[in-house]
């Protein structure tokens, strides 16, 4: 069905590279503006109250990535010399350029979990013991979705689990919800219901949901003005960000819905390049809109290469895993041709 090179790259490298629509570009031209930094401006309030109703917060705050997002609210739940557990693979650990050790002079304790998932027990033996030579256990860091471990959803029974054991040891719980949307529109639970169990949440704008930039912050109205502080202090103060927050109010009021058509896409491609005995995937894992898998007898590099030659963009994964992730400039029939590449690729 499919034997020729297209001129147009299918584009699976993440879903970070989705282009503002025509419509979201529109509404950035015509937003209101103000300066930001002295809290006039109209588009960002609406954006930041709209954020906290959604989430059941009392507050939040428009930052211009995850990365920030997630560094303010270490920064807003620890002093310095404490310790943040995490899963091993989560994001804060591996793609934040040891801002946690730079900006708020903690370290990251690890904990080992299944498809992204830590249990209890694990993180009640990580929790540290009150003895002078030991940090203190400050903060819990969850991801949902897990990225490195292909796109999946945290089960909201572990979360409220784990949200429980730390307000039993005194400990904030953060979730890194960069696409808390693709979990939502795939089980059916809101936001709030993720939020409800955990001290503060972020999520991006900029990937899934289409916006060319910017995250936001979820807390209480204290944590939210200490990362307003640190927000400033790390040069995140914008001014006109309206611009911006434009973008971000389009893509929460027009793209959720239709990111079940990313998790769908993601689950066929998936299914397609199964059949293939060359192709290591455990499709089971493929909850939302990211594919990991392994190439059986061909380097990593080598089959990246093959494929950017045919117009399939992917992108190296963890370790030895290809990853290929779905989004809103990806259609059904680009899905069913980058299946079809690769089953015949390898």
């Amino acid at each position: 069905m499919f034997n020729q090179i297209y001129m147009k790259p299918i584009d699976l490298r993440s879903d970070t590279v989705t282009k503002p629509s025509k419509a979201m570009r529109e509404a950035i031209f015509n937003a209101e503006v103000g300066d930001d930094v002295f809290g006039e401006d109209p588009t960002v309030i609406k954006l930041q109250q709209k954020c906290a109703e959604l989430s059941g917060k009392e507050a939040s705050l428009f930052v211009t990535t995850g990365c920030l997002g997630n560094q303010l609210a270490i920064k807003g739940h620890t002093i310095q010399g404490d310790e943040v557990i995490c899963e091993s693979e989560a994001h804060i650990f591996h793609y934040e350029t040891s801002a946690p050790s730079v900006i708020s002079n903690v370290q990251l304790h690890t904990v080992p979990g299944t498809k992204g998932e830590m249990k209890p027990e694990d993180i009640k033996t990580a929790i540290r013991s009150g003895e002078y030579y030991f940090p203190k256990t400050r903060l819990i860091c969850l991801e949902n979705t897990h990225n490195r471990a292909g796109g999946t959803i945290q089960p909201i029974k572990n979360i409220k689990e784990i949200y429980s054991l730390a307000k039993e040891n005194k400990i904030k719980l953060h979730i890194d919800g960069a696409r808390i949307f693709n979990a939502s529109v795939e089980t059916g639970i809101s936001l709030k219901e993720y939020a409800q169990y955990c001290d503060s949440i972020s999520f991006c704008f900029s990937k899934g949901l289409g916006a060319p930039v910017g995250s936001i912050l979820c807390g209480d109205s204290e944590f939210i003005t200490i990362a307003h502080k640190w927000r400033k202090i790390l040069g995140g103060g914008m001014r006109q960000s309206g611009i911006l927050a434009a973008a971000a109010l389009y893509a929460l009021e027009n793209n959720v819905k239709r990111l079940k058509e990313d998790n769908d896409n993601a689950k066929y491609f998936a299914k397609e390049i199964s059949a293939n005995p060359n192709i290591i995937i455990d499709t089971d894992s493929v909850h939302t809109n990211i594919v990991v898998f392994q190439i059986k007898g061909m380097p990593k590099d080598t089959f990246l290469q093959k494929m950017n030659e045919k117009n399939l963009l992917l992108s190296s994964g963890s370790y030895s895993n290809i990853r290929a992730v779905f989004h809103l400039d990806v259609s059904k029939e680009e899905t069913i041709k980058a299946a079809e590449i690769i089953v015949n690729g390898v």
